[in-house]
């Protein structure tokens, strides 16, 4: 069961989708996992970007228990965990939580896709 609104998932995979766009937007080649900081160093050079902002706004906005959601939407959709191990997904994503979440989501190039797999798999759309 899902805590974190859809409607808010499916925001963040529209701006996520316009950040992405943009051709200056540069992604490392192996992302790492979510103690890693290399989300960080990708976004440094994005500092001002108002589509980052309003990501990053939107995310802090969540409590933390909705953004390890978020971590475990991500983590479902790409393939990492099943819908059957959702309960183990959000201990891990609780285990690896920190304040850097909207970067460490936001430095994933697929995260749209990912986001709606995982919105999908927990039977809601963005299309709807």
């Amino acid at each position: 069961m899902l805590d974190v609104n859809p409607s808010t998932v499916c925001r963040l995979v529209e701006l996520a989708r316009e950040f992405h766009a943009q051709e200056q937007v540069v992604i490392p080649t192996s992302s790492g996992d979510a103690s890693e900081d290399w989300h960080l160093q990708m976004l440094a050079a994005h500092a001002g970007d108002a589509t980052l902002d309003e990501f990053r706004s939107v995310v802090a906005d969540l409590d933390p228990d909705q953004q390890q959601q978020l971590v475990g939407l991500l983590w479902l959709g790409r393939g990492d965990y099943t819908l059957d191990e959702w309960k183990t997904t959000l201990s891990h994503a609780r285990d690896a939580w920190n304040e850097t979440t909207a970067d460490y989501l936001i430095g994933h190039p697929l995260l749209p896709d990912y986001l709606e797999e995982g919105l999908t798999l927990h039977g809601y759309s963005c299309n709807e």
